[in-house]
């Protein structure tokens, strides 16, 4: 999280500025949870894959079927590799997609699902980097019901009383009423009553 981040949140500048000099820049939490998985199962497949080959290995000298079941086991292993690393994939583009989505659209698994993956590219440390801006605008014209609206300047637009003034009339105060309406009259009473 950068500091321009916080700011966004609420902090003030100095608050910011507090967070990152005591915590530095944050991973965030999608990024963090991601990797953590990862390497979770990664780190299982690789021990369940290796037990099962030192078993088989210690179990085939001298038998030609066996060592034909280790190398079935060892592609087998390599189609796995394959399958992990494309859905470590996946969840790579899922989670970038859903944190440059999060604060612009209503529900960000709808609108995930409505991208093409394949036109997006990533950086290195996991954000969209090309691909999605082309895409958002595209569907913010053809379905802007799934965006969220950007903030806009509130406009104020009041009433006009009746007998009061039209647009362009000038000024009025209940004080020059009072005067006009004497003047109008003609007469300078004692009473000095408007409302008679």
């Amino acid at each position: 999280m950068k500091k321009e981040d916080l700011i966004a949140m609420g902090l003030s500048e100095e608050q910011a500025d507090a967070v990152v000099s005591k915590y530095g820049t944050m991973i965030p939490k999608e990024r963090f949870d991601e990797v953590n998985k990862a390497k979770k199962t990664l780190e299982d497949q690789v021990k369940n894959h290796e037990t099962q080959l030192k078993d088989l290995q210690d179990k085939a000298k001298g038998n030609e079927e066996l060592q034909k079941t280790i190398t079935d086991l060892q592609q087998a292993n390599e189609t796995a590799k394959t399958e992990y690393e494309q859905q470590l994939k996946d969840e790579r583009m899922s989670a970038a997609l859903k944190l440059s989505l999060h604060s612009k659209v209503h529900d960000v698994d709808l609108v995930a699902g409505l991208i093409n993956k394949t036109t997006i590219e990533l950086s290195e440390d996991g954000k969209v980097k090309k691909g999605l801006d082309e895409q958002l605008k595209s569907l913010q014209e053809s379905k802007s019901f799934l965006f969220v609206p950007e903030k806009q300047q509130p406009t104020f637009r009041g009433w006009v009383p009746a007998g009061g003034l039209g647009e362009g009339e000038g000024t009025s105060d209940m004080g020059s009423n009072f005067a006009k309406m004497a003047n109008e009259k003609g007469t300078s009473d004692t009473n000095n009553n408007p409302w008679d």
